[in-house]
């Protein structure tokens, strides 16, 4: 008789087909297994030089457009007192505009030649028109310079994130430049709702960045003092980009954006509104700092929790190009309608906060678009 083992004596058993399929472990994976070698690096002086390197492009490009406020006011009293507060808003609006509407152009350059050349070129326009606008006399200089020039550059420099620091972790895709591929998402509900969400949002959003001082000053404020109101905005910012962003990883970035948002369409409306002094103002200034700061930051990271990341480029740019027209017609609106009401604010302040109010609701929808009425869930 033959045993069971002479039987299969001449065939490759299972466990040798397993053994066979199995590759050689990287060096990496040898030192550490389980690992996975294609992961962020979690620490460490690269990765620490890539967030110092994020740091300075976002501070002088998404940090710059929000103090075009202080340029609303100065222009306003200063060269440009003769153009009327919705002519000069243009200025601003148009600055923002551009940042965000380039979106798609620097996302193809970031994904198919990596972050490199797309900093270079915004450090070198950004500074330029900034160069420019410090020589400028007349409307239409400034508005090329600050509006156009430097805002081109701000938008090479916050989309891809600086020059010495950033690299790719992934290499550069090398796609053709596909019009569709900005097209497509939007077919999907929950990045169509979303990028409603984000027009509202950019439509009312900067306004208290852009008028603020202009407020506090037409309601009694000093002008030494009211300048310290946007960079109290900002600071409060700070904490709104940080705190927030722990709860949206335990709670789901969607929930966190959902309720900041709204708080920040309320504290326009329940504090910015009947405001009368200067305590009540920069009580607001923070509460609306702390909010604006969390919606404005983590909008990337919701695309980015339903999204491929080899398709984040395009998608975000796509986002923020749909985005950008709340930005170009919010401020020139605002100022017409503060002309309407005689130098009144009133007008501006509801308008701001229904249009926050209104991004909420949006971004409610793109969530239910998402994971459905179930209120508990993470996302």
């Amino acid at each position: 008789m033959i045993n069971e083992q002479d039987e299969t004596a001449g065939q490759p058993s299972e466990m040798t087909h397993q053994a066979s399929d199995i590759k050689p472990a990287t060096e990496n994976q040898k030192k550490e297994p389980g690992k996975d070698v294609h992961a962020p690096p979690d620490g460490g002086l690269q990765a620490w030089l890539v967030v110092l390197g994020g740091f300075c492009t976002v501070f002088a490009s998404f940090g710059w457009i929000n103090c075009i406020g202080v340029f609303q006011n100065y222009y306003e009293t200063s060269q440009l007192r003769s153009q009327s507060p919705s002519s000069v808003a243009w200025i601003p609006s148009t600055e923002s505009f551009m940042m965000f509407f380039w979106g798609p152009v620097a996302g193809v350059v970031a994904d198919n030649y990596g972050p490199r050349i797309p900093i270079l070129l915004g450090s070198f326009l950004h500074v330029f028109g900034i160069m420019m606008t410090s020589i400028s006399k007349k409307y239409y200089q400034i508005f090329l310079a600050q509006s156009v020039c430097s805002a081109i550059g701000c938008a090479f420099l916050f989309y891809p994130i600086g020059n010495l620091t950033l690299k790719s972790l992934l290499p550069p895709s090398q796609r053709k430049f596909v019009l569709v591929e900005f097209l497509q998402p939007f077919k999907e509900p929950t990045f169509f709702f979303l990028a409603i969400s984000s027009f509202f949002i950019y439509l009312g959003g900067f306004l208290p960045f852009n008028f603020i001082i202009t407020q506090a000053i037409a309601d009694g404020m000093s002008i030494e003092l009211a300048g310290y109101l946007v960079p109290i905005i900002n600071a409060a910012s700070i904490f709104g980009r940080i705190v927030p962003a722990q709860f949206g990883d335990m709670y789901g970035v969607f929930n966190v954006m959902i309720i900041h948002t709204l708080l920040g369409g309320v504290f326009n409306l329940a504090v910015w509104l009947p405001a009368r002094g200067n305590a009540p103002i920069i009580v607001f200034s923070i509460l609306y700092g702390f909010t604006s700061g969390c919606t404005f930051s983590i909008i990337p990271a919701m695309i980015a929790s339903f999204s491929e990341i080899r398709q984040l480029g395009a998608r975000t740019g796509a986002l923020y190009c749909a985005s950008s027209f709340g930005v170009l017609i919010g401020s020139p609106i605002a100022g017409a309608i503060t002309q309407t009401d005689k130098g009144g604010y009133s007008g501006l302040i509801i308008f701001a906060g229904v249009m926050l109010l209104v991004g909420t609701i949006f971004a409610v929808i793109s969530r239910i678009a998402l994971a459905g009425y179930r209120v508990q869930t993470k996302v």
